[in-house]
């Protein structure tokens, strides 16, 4: 692969920052390429460039290592740029929890969906839009690789209001994977799955035996129906999950809470704990002594040099570089007669195929009847936020609380929404 180079938005957060890391110093096809690591926090991103130098030492990349807090700075010639961004994240998320919640509103997660999805957007898309306009000027021929919640409402803004090529990713798609290949005892890298709907309410809708071809789903259907109640599979407890299995017939993924966002009878379920801003906290405590201790005592790097982050962005950069036809399980664009139910321009979450010519998604056909339903929900909904957080519109705001199947009272609608403006305004200029 001919030298390119890859910049690196939001390099210092906790956990992207080094997985991109990992991945990129385990690229054998990107080594001698140019990686900018850009990052608003002085201190953690000099952090980030000195262990990003111990590993490719290590390693024996040959990486061109480069660092800036000025995007502008790094973006000139890219080829690639990958976004990992948010605006004081567990803070602001946290208050999109409470306030919602104080009204009544029983959301699940309130990060992607509900209330809290649509204050999640309104600060974030603005932010991935400006970082888009300066890549139209200084590199308008690369591709945006965005890590970013919400993902699908993101990728609609970046299509609509932009002439970026984008393609968010998640790793959804591995965990629905991972949860029914321990059902049935095998190891997920035997399984393929071919799934498709839209971000975190995604539908695993066919399952084979890599080896052979055989249809798997029997085995899972009959395998589900002798877990006890309770269960717990890789990623905790999933009666949600478990419920619309049988009642639709196909398994979702990721998991309860993520899926719950967008359902209104999901609290049942999963109750209304919300994410677990303590944990999250303690995990960036250890990783800040991780990181020290890497930095500063010369800790060995363990599987940094040798395990991949599970995540696919570089295999889609070394996929467009090299031309290489790749087959990808699961990337958000838009729609484009993937999925031939739901709306030409809506932003699906579907298989592709990954080469130079650049990301084309499967032709999926139609999705059943009920999930199709249900996703299209869900793209009414991206519509009307994506157009609230370019342009400012509350009324366009309004409408996509009203239509949210999470909300259930206009008058907590009303007010919740003059809150969270009012509370987050420092960070919705455009309103």
């Amino acid at each position: 692969m001919k030298n390119i180079k890859v910049v690196l938005i939001g390099a210092a957060s906790a956990s992207f920052g080094i997985g991109a890391l990992r991945d990129a110093v385990q690229c054998k096809e990107l080594h001698g390429s140019t990686l900018v690591l850009v990052d608003l926090d002085q201190q953690r991103l000099a952090e980030i460039v000195q262990l990003a130098n111990r590993m490719n030492e290590e390693s024996g990349a040959g990486l061109r290592i480069e660092s800036t807090n000025d995007r502008r700075l790094a973006l000139p010639e890219a080829d690639f740029v990958i976004t990992s961004v948010a605006v004081r994240r567990d803070e602001l998320w946290r208050i999109d929890w409470e306030i919602p919640r104080r009204y009544g509103i029983r959301q699940v997660l309130g990060e992607n969906g509900g209330p809290g999805g649509l204050s999640h957007a309104l600060r974030n898309i603005p932010i991935i839009l400006d970082i888009c306009r300066d890549m139209e000027r200084l590199c308008p021929n690369a591709y945006l690789i965005n890590f970013t919640n919400p993902e699908s409402r993101i990728i609609m803004a970046i299509n609509r209001y932009t002439n970026i090529k984008a393609v968010g990713l998640c790793h959804g798609v591995f965990m629905g994977r991972e949860r029914l290949a321990q059902m049935i005892g095998m190891d997920s890298k035997d399984v393929d799955v071919k799934a498709a709907g839209v971000n975190h309410l995604l539908w695993i809708l066919d399952i084979r035996d890599k080896r052979t071809g055989d249809n798997l789903y029997p085995a899972v259907r009959a395998a589900e129906k002798k877990l006890p109640e309770g269960d717990k599979g890789p990623w905790g407890a999933d009666p949600l999950s478990r419920r619309l299995f049988n009642h639709f017939g196909y398994w979702p993924s990721p998991t309860d809470d993520h899926i719950g966002e967008y359902l209104q009878y999901a609290w049942e379920l999963t109750g209304l704990h919300g994410y677990d801003f303590n944990a999250a906290d303690a995990f960036r405590r250890t990783r800040d002594q991780q990181i020290t201790s890497w930095i500063h005592e010369g800790a060995p790097l363990g599987d940094l040099l040798t395990k991949p982050s599970g995540e696919i962005a570089f295999d889609i950069i070394r996929a467009i570089s090299e031309n290489r036809n790749e087959y990808v399980l699961a990337v958000n664009i838009p729609n484009r007669g993937s999925i031939s139910n739901l709306p030409h321009d809506a932003v699906v979450e579907v298989p592709a195929l990954v080469s130079g010519y650049g990301i084309q998604g499967l032709t999926m056909g139609d999705l059943p009847k009920g999930i199709a339903a249900l996703c299209q929900s869900q793209v009414a909904v991206q519509e009307l936020v994506v157009k609230a957080a370019v342009e400012g519109d509350r009324q366009a705001a309004m409408q996509a609380l009203l239509i949210d199947p999470v909300v259930d009272s206009i008058s907590a609608a009303e007010q919740l929404l003059d809150e969270l403006l009012i509370v987050h305004q420092s960070h919705l200029r455009q309103f």
